[in-house]
């Protein structure tokens, strides 16, 4: 056990990868070759885009030692801002995408100065600012919903496809690929990674090292911010209109996605792929379960255990660093 401990413990994508392998084999067995057809990968991956890329954002956070409540209302508010300027007032469409980028931006400013400057715990803050961009949703949007006649085709381009052996594939799928390997990149092989991992791993030891705690930390959740803005950019291409009440169930989705993946919750620790991992072992889990017919109760039943086990397992291995 010892072994195996420390083996996870030195390759945390060993876990998430394991269990994805293992899933996949099951549901196939079970199941049969409907699962492994081209078309339903394909609906895998296009069900787990928007939580894999709002999961980008949460990873780079919970690297940080906090957590963000708010990700999903900033990705909502995101689209309401781009969909209502592209849709109502005229506005270019590529000059509304960027004012929506900059919105998530904005968002994630927000969330980094609470928790930087003044000193708000990150758990506290993002519920915070959860309601206040969800009320911010709400007022723009007038609680009306932007339908897909009215927008703009570059809104809607990442839910358009291109076919691979039959099956259509999203360019929002790909988008979210290409942003778990850029993201990847830059934490193994930047110095603002590295920066990131030395401040949720010890932020005062980072700080007495002459590293600028603050300005990483407004960065990432500036970053973070901008990436929750692509992922709603994804959202309306994937359901092909704007609605202040899309994204439910996107901030524990994200979440979990990131516990699964290896990533520990206390920080300093943990791989973005792994929550592509994640993503995908919950897009399987859901796909596979649906197709054994299983109701959705039970579906958010495993869920909940593959969180639980993720972080016994994370504290389990953590003993060895201890």
């Amino acid at each position: 056990m010892g072994r195996i401990q420390r083996a996870m413990h030195a390759h945390p994508l060993l876990g998430p990868t394991a269990v994805l392998i293992l899933a996949c084999i099951f549901f196939t067995v079970t199941v049969g070759s409907r699962f492994i057809e081209p078309l339903n990968i394909s609906l895998i991956l296009q069900q787990v885009q928007i939580i894999g890329m709002v999961g980008i954002a949460q990873t780079l956070i919970i690297l940080t030692g906090g957590i963000d409540l708010s990700v999903a209302a900033a990705m909502v508010f995101s689209t309401v801002i781009a969909g209502k300027l592209a849709a109502e007032a005229g506005t270019p469409p590529l000059l509304a995408l960027l004012v929506g980028l900059l919105t998530g931006g904005m968002c994630g400013f927000l969330n980094g100065a609470l928790v930087t400057r003044f000193r708000v715990p990150p758990f506290i803050a993002t519920l915070g600012t959860l309601s206040i961009f969800t009320a911010l949703n709400l007022f723009v949007s007038g609680s009306q919903t932007i339908k897909a006649n009215a927008l703009p085709d570059l809104l809607l381009w990442p839910g358009q496809t291109f076919r691979v052996l039959g099956a259509p594939v999203t360019f929002g799928s790909i988008l979210v690929l290409a942003a778990f390997i850029v993201v990847s990149y830059i934490l193994r092989r930047t110095a603002w990674g590295e920066h990131i991992y030395a401040v949720g791993d010890n932020a005062e030891g980072a700080r007495l090292s002459g590293i600028r705690t603050t300005r990483v930390l407004m960065g990432v959740y500036i970053t973070a911010g901008v990436i929750c803005a692509v992922a709603g950019w994804l959202l309306i291409g994937r359901v092909g209109s704007v609605s202040p009440f899309s994204g439910e169930g996107v901030n524990l989705a994200s979440i979990t996605a990131v516990v699964i993946g290896g990533t520990s919750l206390f920080g300093g620790r943990g791989h973005v792929l792994g929550t592509l991992l994640g993503a995908l072992i919950i897009g399987v889990f859901s796909n596979g379960l649906t197709l054994t017919g299983v109701d959705v109760l039970w579906q958010v039943f495993t869920t909940g255990v593959l969180v639980i086990v993720a972080v016994g397992l994370d504290q389990w291995t953590r003993k060895v660093a201890g």
